[in-house]
């Protein structure tokens, strides 16, 4: 039996996140990319086979990505030179021909197998990549999440073969065309959220020899890997303040693992010292940032935080009461995961609310009838939405709407003190990714949209929004009370 050691560091769903940050109570100096860099220089040089790869979402959560559209991000991920990585929906943020340029700056290979050109049935990216550590040959394979296809929905010639069993289909032809006995090792790199990569995991034949998967999207932390279909499963989080890291021991007579650790590593001080050349890099597009970005634009009365996306926060009030004011519309609804921060304020400055809302969208003014807007919170608010894998919303001063877990239905919605009536015509604001993808994310179609009148563009752009209320606005307040309610 001929075994080899190979060391494989993952992450996923870094976010732009460049700069370390201080712990609180002990001052040290926690994630970064210039601490990862350090500690994947550290164990390149303790260990004679690593691999880097990453599981998408490399790009968008920092103000540096936004001014650069992801173009410094891919720049320094050059720098951190991952041997592998996968596509995220983020990756499609800044547009689809954008993409394809960001894919030529970057000099790794980033592969998917599921994101076709329709009419030429031809894969857009390279489907895997073979890496060769040891003498043996390491296959991975990338799968993206359903997502993607909500940021190209108005774009009618790429597809997928996006659902979990099109998927599976599609790392059978890979592995049937491209897998042989030289493969030693089969890797999905993956973004489709934890619950599904077990799923997919449960399809995959065992004939297909797959051995892992590393995931991303839903953000999860492990305390171990989970194996389903004798697949060991794992992802590491969001960011950079940890990375995922196994030591596993091959056989290349079976093509298997016989043995393994894996462990989610905590970056920080502690374990390896900032890559010096890195920071200094980064910090020359922050040095250009901060002086286009830090001019104070407001100062509210107090912090507010969005800490948690699936519940009420009053930061995502305080966003929806300004959609709402601007609009005149009864309901705004704005995406949770549009609002990027976990807290802003009480000073904010220009970079603040471009980090905070980094993802600029058009404001749609929509007429709906009660009984669909039943139908939409019913939908945003059913327990299956708020596992972390679904979309969220927040939503302006003068609604409260209530939902019975044990019942599983929505019992009371009304706005400003009075009940919905099913029969009566209500005002909604819709961001233009979520009014592009309504029927997916709110259960009400585009042409139900437009059945009362035609929906109308308010803004097209609702970062501008925020801006100039946030200047003419000063001391602003907001307080989590009770609009959408859980019970």
């Amino acid at each position: 039996m001929v075994t080899k050691k190979i060391t494989i560091l993952h992450s996923n769903d870094m976010h732009g996140d460049f700069l370390a940050e201080i712990r609180a109570g002990d001052h040290t100096l926690i994630g970064g990319l210039a601490l990862l860099s350090g500690y994947i220089n550290k164990v390149r040089k303790e260990e004679e086979n690593v691999i880097l790869v990453i599981s998408g979402d490399m790009l968008q959560g920092s103000i540096i990505d936004t001014e650069y559209k992801g173009i410094s991000t891919i720049e320094i991920m050059n720098y951190l030179a991952p041997d592998v990585a996968t596509l995220g929906n983020h990756e499609f943020d800044y547009g689809l021909p954008h993409l394809l340029f960001l894919e030529k700056v970057a000099n790794f290979p980033i592969v998917n197998a599921n994101l076709y050109m329709k009419n030429f049935h031809k894969r857009l990216m390279k489907p895997y990549h073979i890496i060769n550590k040891a003498g043996y040959d390491l296959l991975f394979i990338g799968i993206i999440t359903d997502k993607v296809i909500d940021a190209i929905t108005q774009d009618k010639e790429v597809g997928s073969f996006i659902t979990l069993a099109e998927a599976s289909e599609e790392v059978g032809r890979i592995t049937n065309a491209y897998k042989d006995e030289d493969i030693d090792l089969t890797v999905l790199l993956t973004h489709i959220g934890f619950d599904s990569d077990k799923e997919l995991a449960r399809l995959l034949k065992p004939e297909w020899g797959v051995d892992m998967i590393i995931g991303g999207h839903s953000h999860t932390i492990l305390e171990k890997p989970e194996e389903v279909n004798h697949i060991l499963i794992t992802q590491a989080g969001v960011g950079t303040n940890q990375i995922g890291r196994y030591d596993i021991i091959v056989d290349d007579h079976t093509n298997s693992i016989i043995d393994y650790r894996w462990q989610l590593i905590p970056i920080d001080t502690s374990i390896a010292k900032p890559d010096e050349e890195l920071e200094k890099y980064i910090n020359s597009f922050k040095e250009e940032v901060d002086r286009k970005y830090n001019t104070i634009i407001c100062k509210m009365a107090e912090k507010l935080t969005h800490l948690q996306r699936e519940v009420e926060t009053s930061l995502g009030n305080l966003f929806s009461d300004i959609f709402a004011k601007r609009a005149k519309v009864d309901v705004a609804f704005t995406s949770s995961g549009s609002i990027r921060s976990k807290e802003l304020g009480p000073l904010i400055t220009l970079g603040d609310l471009v980090s905070c809302y980094a993802f600029d969208d058009p404001i749609y003014k929509c007429q709906v009838s009660g009984d669909k807007l039943y139908r939409v919170f019913s939908h945003i608010m059913r327990p299956e939405n708020r596992t972390g894998e679904g979309e969220c919303y927040q939503v302006n001063q003068g609604i409260k709407a209530m939902y019975s877990e044990k019942e599983r239905q929505l019992t009371h919605l009304s706005i400003r003190g009075e009940l919905v009536n099913k029969e009566d015509i209500y005002s909604i604001t819709l961001q233009g990714y979520h009014y592009n993808n309504s029927a997916d994310y709110l259960n009400i179609t585009q042409e139900e949209l437009k059945e009362v009148s035609i929906p109308k563009v308010v803004s097209t752009s609702g970062r501008e929004i925020l801006e100039e209320y946030l200047r003419n606005n000063q001391n602003l307040s907001s307080k989590v009370e009770g609009r959408l309610v859980y019970y």
